[in-house]
């Protein structure tokens, strides 16, 4: 699980966009996006401890490539957010990032932000 603010704020400021909304897109099948607690890096630790225990790798999958658990977290976490822009920022809490997830990595992946609304 990698912060992603940065890019987020980046792409806020490039595109000019003061009030409106922010999406967030992964264009893959064993990663995914999610917000949660940016203060304490143990909440990420037992998040994918967590996910870990509950979707385990296992031989008893059926896909053949042997990373079925990683698609599992990925539709569970989801490839997608969409985030409110006010004052040309995201609309988080004070705890809160975004956080790219990759279950079946390391992988080079990316990830894509489009920014609607009014400048």
């Amino acid at each position: 699980m990698i912060r992603i603010d940065d890019a987020i704020q980046s792409a806020l400021k490039e595109s000019g966009v003061r009030e409106g909304t922010c999406l967030i897109w992964v264009p893959h099948t064993t990663a995914a996006v999610t917000v949660n607690e940016n203060a304490d890096p143990s909440v990420v630790r037992d998040i994918l401890a967590a996910t870990g225990r509950a979707f385990p790798e296992s031989d008893r999958f059926e896909h053949m490539e042997g990373n079925s658990d990683s698609h599992v977290k990925s539709s569970l976490f989801g490839p997608s957010l969409t985030l409110i822009v006010t004052g040309g920022k995201p609309l988080l809490g004070t705890w809160q990032s975004v956080y790219f997830c990759e279950f079946d990595g390391p992988r080079k992946r990316s990830f894509f932000v489009k920014v609607t609304g009014d400048g």
